[in-house]
C-alpha cells in the first residue's frame, strides 16, 4: 500500500505530497508553527521490503547559513566558526525564535555571498545549540543536524542581508534489522575505520577505537564515520545524496579502502626515503617524500619535466645544422642524461652542457653582403679615415665575391686610444651584414676564461670564445678582442695569451677545443679584430699570428671634420637639442676647440668637450625657453668653457745656439720637443743631462757627444773645449718623463750648435737614431710627427734615408706644406741643419795656459 503525506507550507501557500510504499506507519508527533511558517512531522514507517523511513523532517522556508570546506551529516553534532556578517545574522535570529536553519556547503570557497547554484543541492536542517564570540569578533557556534534537505530555492533579495530560501525534506531509507549483507557491511567498515586511524596521524587513532567500538547499533553510525573521516566535500556531498543507508554504507566502505590502500602505500615510500637518505640529506626529506609519492601514482613531476626537458631537446637537435660526429656525441650524451635521476646534482650538470651543445650555431651562418659599392658606403658614413682599413675590408669582399668561400682575416688594429678602432669594428659588421660580438681582454688573467673549465669542477662554463659565439647565433660573426696587448701573460693561472694562439692562428682555429664543450668547434668562418694601442707588448708568436694595420692619429682637419659630421649631431642628440638645427659650431670655433682644449690623437675628449658645450646650452634653454647666439664663434667656445686647457708648442727661432726642435711619439700622438745644450766653464769633461730622460736616451746623448769628440777638426772645434768647458743638455718639461732613441739626430746637432755657437736653420725639426760611427737609424711614430710638426708650424722635416718608405705610405693631405730631406749620416744631418752664421753674441772660448814643466 502507499500513503501520501502532506506537508503545508503557509508562506508560499502550496502543498507538498511524498508518496511512499509502506505497510504500517507510526506517527510520532506532528506539529506546524504559524509564526516560523514551516511543518514539522517525525514518524517511522515500515516499508514493504522490510525497511524503514525514519522521519525528523523539517522543511520549508529557512534561513540558510553556507559553509566553507564542511558539510554536515544528519544525527552529527559539529562546531563551527562563523564570521560572516550575513551568517551571525542568521546564528542570531536562531537563537532569538529557536528556528531550525538550513545548512548547505559552498563548492567555491572564495565567494562571499553566494546564491543557489554556488552551493550543492544537497544539505541539513539544523539546530543551534549554543554559541559564543570570539576575541577576534568571530563566533563559535555548536550545531546539531537534523535530517536531510534539498535547496529548492533563494530569495535573490536577501543573500545579501539574510540568505532564505525554500527547501524540501528528502527522507533516508533505513535498512531493516537482522539484514545479514548490511551488518557485514558495517562490521568491515568499523575494522577499515580502525585501521585508517592507526595508518594516518590525521585520524586520533585511540578516542576513534573507542567511538567505534561503543557506538553498535545507532541509526547515525554511517554518518558519524562520514563525518570524522577526513575528505574533500565533494566526496563527502556524493554520500549525503545517497538515498539510503545502505548504498551510503557500501560507498563509505569503497573510500575507506581507497583511503587505507595509499595510507600503506605511503608508509612504505616513508620507509624508502628513509633509507635511500644520509644524515647530510635530512633537511630534503619531505620533498623527497613527496616526489617519491608523486612517482608511485603516476604525476612525478620531476619525471615529467625530465621527459619534456628530452622531448624538447630532440626537437631542437632534428632543426640543427651540425656533422655527424657532433650529432653522435649529442645522442650519446642525450642517452647518459635519460639515465640520470634528476634529483642528482650530476643531472643539472649533463642538462645544462647539452643545452650550450643546442644553443651553439655549428654550421649555420649568415650571408654575406657582398655589393661592396654599399659595404664601401657604410665604412665612409660611419667612420672618417681609416684607407687602409677599408681598403682591407673590401678585399677581402672581393676575394670572397668572387671565390665563394674563404677564412676570414685576422686583422689586429693598433693605434693610439680614441680613434675609433672598437667603433670600426661594428662598421664592419654592418657591411658585411654579419653578427657583431666583441669581448674586452683587458686585465684577463685566466687561461681558462679562453678555454673554458673542465666539466668537473663546479660550476664549469664555456670560454669566452664559445659564449660569444653562442650570444652571436651564428658561426661567422665579426668578432673584436678589444686590448689585446692588457691581457695578462704568464702566471699562477696559465697564460692566456698563448691560449689566443690557437683562437688566431688560421691553421688551427678550424679546430678550436674548449675544454668544457670537449669538441672541437670550427672558427675559421668567424672575423676576428682585435684592437691595441702598444703592438710592442703582445706577445711575439701572437703578434705574428695577426695582420697588423695601423690607425693613426688624425690632422686637426680631420678631427674637424669628424666633430661636423659625426660628434656634434650625437651629443645635440644626447642633450636634447636635436630640434634645434640651427645651433652649431663653426669651423674656427671646432679648430679653437681642438687646439686648446684637447690634447690627443683621437677624438675621445673632444667628444666631451663637444657634450659639455651642448649641455651649458641645454641649461641656457631651460631656463630661458631660448636660445640667443645659436652659431658658436671661438669667443663663445671661451666663454663656455672658460680658459684654454693647453697651448700648442710653438716653434720657438733659432736665435739660441744649442736650442734645436725634435719630434717625439706619445701615446697620445705626436708632440715636438726642443733639447737645449749650454757650455759653462769648469774642470771639463763633464756631462749633466737633465729633463727625466730614460737610459736610452742617455746613451743617446753620450754617442753624440763622443761622436762630435772625434769629429772636433771637421766642426772646427777646439778640442781643448772639452777640456776646460763641461756640457749640460736639457729637455724641457722635466715632470714628463722622457725615453727613446729617436732624439740621437736632435741631440747631436744641439751639441754641434753650442760648441760652435751657429744658429740652426729656421722652421727645421728631426728625428733619428745615431751610431757612434755616425750612422743615423730610421725611427717610428713617422706620421704622428708628421702632425705634430705642422701644428708646430715646422716647414722642413729631417729623417733618416729608410724613412722615406713611411713618408710614401702615408696620404698627400698629411705631407702638404712640409719639405722632407733625407740623410744617411750625422753629418749629412749637420751639413743641412747647420748654418754658417754665428748666433747673437757667441760665447768666445778661453782657455788656460798649460804648465811648464820645472
Amino acid at each position: 500500500m502507499s500513503h501520501a503525506f502532506h506537508l503545508l507550507n503557509l508562506e508560499n501557500r502550496i502543498h507538498t505530497r511524498i508518496f511512499v510504499p509502506v505497510s504500517k506507519i507510526d506517527t510520532f508527533y506532528s506539529m506546524f508553527d504559524d509564526k516560523k511558517n514551516t511543518s514539522t512531522i517525525s514518524f517511522v514507517a515500515q516499508v514493504e521490503d522490510g525497511s524503514s523511513l525514519m522521519f525528523s523532517q523539517h522543511e520549508g522556508m529557512m534561513d540558510i547559513l553556507p559553509l566553507r570546506d564542511a558539510l554536515f551529516f544528519p544525527g552529527t553534532v559539529n562546531p563551527i566558526i562563523v564570521g560572516r556578517k550575513t551568517s551571525l545574522k542568521v546564528i542570531r535570529e536562531a537563537e532569538k525564535n529557536n528556528c531550525i536553519i538550513a545548512i548547505f556547503s559552498q563548492k567555491e570557497p572564495e565567494i562571499e555571498y553566494p546564491g543557489k547554484d554556488d552551493l550543492y543541492p544537497y544539505g541539513v536542517a539544523a539546530k543551534v545549540i549554543h554559541s559564543m564570540k570570539m576575541p577576534d569578533g568571530t563566533h563559535s557556534v555548536l550545531i546539531q543536524a537534523l535530517n536531510r534537505i534539498r535547496l529548492v530555492s533563494m530569495d535573490e533579495s536577501s543573500i545579501k542581508v539574510r540568505p532564505r530560501g525554500i527547501v524540501e525534506s528528502t527522507p533516508e531509507a533505513r535498512v531493516g534489522k537482522g539484514k545479514l549483507e548490511y551488518m557485514t557491511t558495517v562490521s568491515m567498515i568499523r575494522q577499515r575505520t580502525n585501521d585508517l586511524a592507526k595508518l594516518t596521524a590525521e585520524i586520533p587513532s585511540e578516542e576513534v577505537r573507542k567511538f567505534v567500538n561503543n557506538v553498535k547499533d545507532s541509526p547515525y553510525f554511517i554518518n558519524l564515520i562520514c563525518n570524522i573521516i577526513p575528505m574533500d566535500v565533494d566526496i563527502k556531498h556524493d554520500l549525503l545524496k545517497a538515498d539510503s543507508e545502505e548504498i551510503r554504507a557500501l560507498e563509505l566502505l569503497r573510500i575507506l579502502n581507497s583511503f587505507i590502500k595509499l595510507a600503506r602505500l605511503k608508509r612504505e615510500i616513508e620507509q624508502k626515503t628513509h633509507a635511500d637518505i644520509d644524515q647530510q640529506q635530512k633537511e630534503y626529506f619531505l620533498n623527497q617524500e613527496i616526489r617519491n609519492l608523486q612517482a608511485e601514482l603516476g604525476h612525478n613531476d620531476e619525471s615529467s619535466n625530465k621527459f619534456e626537458d628530452v622531448e624538447k631537446m630532440k626537437k631542437k637537435a632534428e632543426e640543427k645544422i651540425w656533422t655527424e660526429q657532433v650529432k653522435a656525441t649529442f645522442e650519446k650524451e642525450l642517452q647518459r642524461l635519460q639515465r640520470i635521476n634528476p634529483q642528482s646534482p650530476d643531472y643539472n650538470v649533463q642538462l645544462n652542457y647539452l643545452q650550450i651543445i643546442l644553443q651553439l650555431p655549428w654550421d649555420y651562418c649568415t650571408n654575406d653582403y657582398l655589393n661592396l659599392q654599399t659595404a664601401e658606403k657604410v665604412l665612409n658614413r660611419d667612420h672618417y679615415g681609416m684607407e687602409k682599413v677599408k681598403e682591407r675590408i673590401l678585399e677581402h669582399l672581393a676575394v670572397l665575391k668572387l671565390r665563394g668561400d674563404q677564412k676570414s682575416p685576422i686583422i689586429c688594429l693598433y693605434g693610439p686610444p680614441g680613434v675609433g678602432k672598437t667603433s670600426l669594428g661594428k662598421s664592419i659588421a654592418a657591411s658585411l651584414k654579419r653578427k657583431y660580438v666583441r669581448v674586452s681582454l683587458g686585465g684577463l688573467h685566466d687561461e681558462s676564461e679562453i678555454r673554458g673549465h673542465r666539466r668537473t669542477y663546479i660550476g664549469a662554463m664555456p670560454g669566452r670564445i664559445i659564449k660569444n659565439i653562442i650570444k652571436a647565433g651564428s658561426s661567422n660573426p665579426v668578432f673584436i678582442l678589444d686590448e689585446i696587448d692588457k691581457i695578462t701573460q704568464a702566471n699562477v693561472n696559465g697564460d692566456p695569451s698563448s691560449a689566443l694562439l690557437e683562437v688566431l692562428d688560421p691553421e688551427q682555429n678550424n679546430s678550436f677545443h674548449d675544454n668544457y664543450l670537449d669538441m672541437d668547434y670550427d672558427l675559421s668562418r668567424v672575423m676576428f679584430i682585435a684592437t691595441a694601442n702598444d703592438i710592442h707588448s703582445i706577445p711575439s708568436p701572437l703578434r705574428d699570428r695577426m695582420e697588423l694595420i695601423e690607425v693613426g692619429g688624425y690632422l686637426t682637419e680631420e678631427k674637424i671634420e669628424i666633430a661636423k659630421r659625426h660628434l656634434v649631431p650625437k651629443e645635440k642628440e644626447k642633450n636634447g637639442l636635436a630640434e634645434y638645427k640651427n645651433l652649431k659650431l663653426t669651423k674656427p670655433a671646432l679648430e679653437f676647440l681642438i687646439e686648446h682644449y684637447t690634447r690627443e690623437s683621437g677624438v675621445r675628449g673632444l667628444e666631451k668637450q663637444i657634450n659639455k658645450i651642448c649641455r651649458k646650452q641645454a641649461l641656457t634653454l631651460a631656463k630661458q625657453e631660448s636660445i640667443e647666439k645659436t652659431t658658436l664663434t671661438p669667443t663663445d667656445v671661451e666663454t663656455l668653457l672658460g680658459k684654454p686647457l693647453f697651448n700648442r708648442d710653438k716653434y720657438q727661432g733659432n736665435d739660441y745656439a744649442g736650442v734645436v726642435t725634435g719630434l717625439a711619439w706619445t701615446s697620445v700622438g705626436g708632440e715636438i720637443l726642443f733639447i737645449e745644450t749650454s757650455i759653462s766653464k769648469g774642470k771639463g769633461g763633464r756631462l749633466t743631462l737633465t729633463g727625466n730622460l730614460g737610459d736610452v736616451m742617455k746613451e743617446s746623448a753620450m754617442l753624440a757627444v763622443e761622436y762630435i769628440k772625434s769629429h772636433a777638426e771637421y766642426l772646427g772645434i777646439d778640442i781643448r773645449v772639452f777640456e776646460n768647458y763641461n756640457l749640460h743638455i736639457h729637455v724641457p718639461e722635466g715632470a714628463v718623463p722622457k725615453d727613446g732613441p729617436s732624439a740621437g739626430v736632435t741631440m747631436a746637432t744641439s751639441i754641434a750648435s753650442a760648441l760652435t755657437q751657429r744658429k740652426v736653420r729656421e722652421n727645421l725639426a728631426m728625428t733619428g737614431e745615431i751610431t757612434l760611427r755616425g750612422k743615423v737609424l730610421p725611427v717610428g711614430g713617422i706620421k704622428e710627427k708628421i702632425l705634430a710638426a705642422k701644428r708646430a708650424g715646422i716647414t722642413d722635416l729631417m729623417l733618416c734615408k729608410e724613412n722615406h718608405k713611411d713618408i710614401e705610405e702615408i696620404p698627400e693631405i698629411y705631407l702638404k706644406g712640409l719639405t722632407f730631406h733625407y740623410v744617411e749620416t750625422v753629418m749629412d744631418v749637420w751639413n743641412f741643419a747647420l748654418l754658417s752664421e754665428k748666433v747673437k753674441n757667441p760665447i768666445q772660448f778661453t782657455f788656460d795656459e798649460e804648465k811648464k814643466e820645472d
